[in-house]
């Protein structure tokens, strides 16, 4: 079984407010360390059943990059519901809502 290793680092300022978000991956084509202004991490707890999440962005984000990076996040979650499920119904609804979204958002 092939494994690859996810490293984010996470820079705080005195009031523990991330300064600078990096992440890097043993397979990312890329290579090396890559920094980003935000991230958003839901992880499915197998015992519970929870959703854990860390919603984590930096000083520097702007409120359109905000909004970007949240239309882009909703497009990307319809798409994986309607791959993960089938269910092309409510995948069209949600994309109304990304739709609508983005005009809102310009």
């Amino acid at each position: 079984m092939k494994k690859s290793k996810i490293v984010l680092t996470v820079s705080l300022d005195n009031k523990n407010l991330p300064q600078k978000i990096e992440w890097e991956a043993e397979d990312n084509p890329n290579g090396g360390k890559q920094e980003v202004k935000s991230m958003f991490i839901s992880l499915f707890e197998k015992e519970t059943l929870d959703t854990l999440k860390i919603d984590l962005w930096t000083k520097e984000m702007q409120v359109n990059e905000m909004d970007t990076f949240m239309y882009q996040t909703f497009r990307a979650l319809t798409d994986t519901y309607k791959r993960a499920t089938n269910n092309v119904e409510l995948a069209n609804e949600m994309m109304r809502f990304v739709q609508y979204f983005g005009e809102k958002t310009e």
